[in-house]
């Protein structure tokens, strides 16, 4: 016999957290409950604002239909449903499967969201690889040259993932890349999509010596995973990607083409975060996944992370807006 509940969720935001062109005051999903046989799984369904094709009105109402589908038995053909509620769905389902390994990732690349002289303190403790996440193209290009390549030169041993969103025009890109000193470049390990165009990243790649990284491009349609000069990985987001099933397709095409595959959030509550830190311990073992979102919020959802005293919100005390 089979079951099923569609929860919605508000969970406030810290007050900087600016996506490209707005602030995040609250952060807005769904939840999805499976139950079979004794037997329950979860999913998150939380459209990302700015990234996600779909709202998260429109991810609820197609998450209802397909909920009543699976209820009675009938086939679900996840390619053909928005990326975040092919993601929550197919999550649930592999979590009731009992296929999610209880063990997870929780090693985060820190995110640095403030004075980068917290950052340089925090890393200098860290035990193990030394890899930190900055986003750039916020700020002057040249600022962000100047801040990469301080780092670098503070903590020389350090990994830094830069992540501009292809907000860089090749002049701005070429700007940022003169402050960072060529001893210095190999301290970034992947610059996620520096411009407008993937030839146009490709480009900056070759000229300067700094490894870029997809990220938008693997959700363009057409996009084949290939080895190309100066591409080093690829960033995965499952709820911007769609199914769990296609995101391991990816990360099998990402090794079978010699490149790193990096598991990263979407601004996922706790709940989320946890089950991206479990697939990330499963399906990328050695790599330190993109987790570190959970500081940009004011409360958790029913899982909380390991480590973090924010207040937990549970499930009971969420609004059930569907449910058979």
């Amino acid at each position: 016999m089979r079951s099923a509940k569609l929860f919605q969720y508000q969970l406030p935001m810290d007050s900087g957290v600016i996506l490209r062109s707005q602030r995040l005051v609250t952060r807005e999903g769904w939840v999805i409950e499976l139950t079979e046989d004794g037997l329950t799984g979860y999913g998150e369904i939380a459209p990302l604002p700015e990234f996600s094709e779909e709202t998260a009105e429109q991810a609820g109402e197609q998450a209802q239909a397909l909920l009543a589908k699976w209820q009675a038995g009938e086939p679900i053909d996840l390619s053909l449903a928005y990326p975040s509620v092919a993601c929550g769905l197919s999550m649930a389902m592999l979590e009731l499967a009992d296929e999610l390994p209880v063990q997870g990732n929780y090693q985060v690349a820190p995110l640095c969201s403030g004075d980068p002289d917290d950052l340089v303190v925090e890393l200098s403790k860290m035990p193990g690889d030394k890899i930190a996440k900055i986003k750039v193209g916020m700020y002057e290009a040249v600022r962000d040259g100047m801040v990469a390549n301080m780092f670098i030169e503070a903590i020389p041993d350090i990994r830094l993932r830069l992540d501009a969103n292809r907000k860089w025009t090749p002049v701005k890109a070429q700007q940022f890349a003169k402050y960072v000193q060529p001893q210095n470049r190999a301290g970034i390990a992947f610059l996620e999509e520096p411009c407008q165009t993937p030839a146009e990243s490709l480009a900056f790649a070759q000229d300067t010596g700094i490894n870029i990284a997809w990220d938008e491009t693997v959700r363009d349609e057409g996009f084949e995973v290939k080895a190309e000069p100066g591409v080093v990985a690829i960033v995965i987001k499952p709820m911007l990607v769609g199914s769990i099933e296609r995101c391991i397709t990816l990360v099998k095409q990402a090794h079978n083409a010699g490149l790193v595959a990096v598991i990263s959030s979407s601004m996922e509550s706790s709940l989320g975060l946890n089950q991206l830190a479990r697939f990330a311990a499963w399906q990328t073992p050695e790599v330190i996944p993109g987790l570190d979102t959970m500081q940009l919020f004011q409360a958790q959802l029913e899982t909380p992370w390991p480590g973090c005293e924010l207040p937990v919100t549970s499930l009971s005390d969420l609004e059930v807006v569907w449910q058979r």
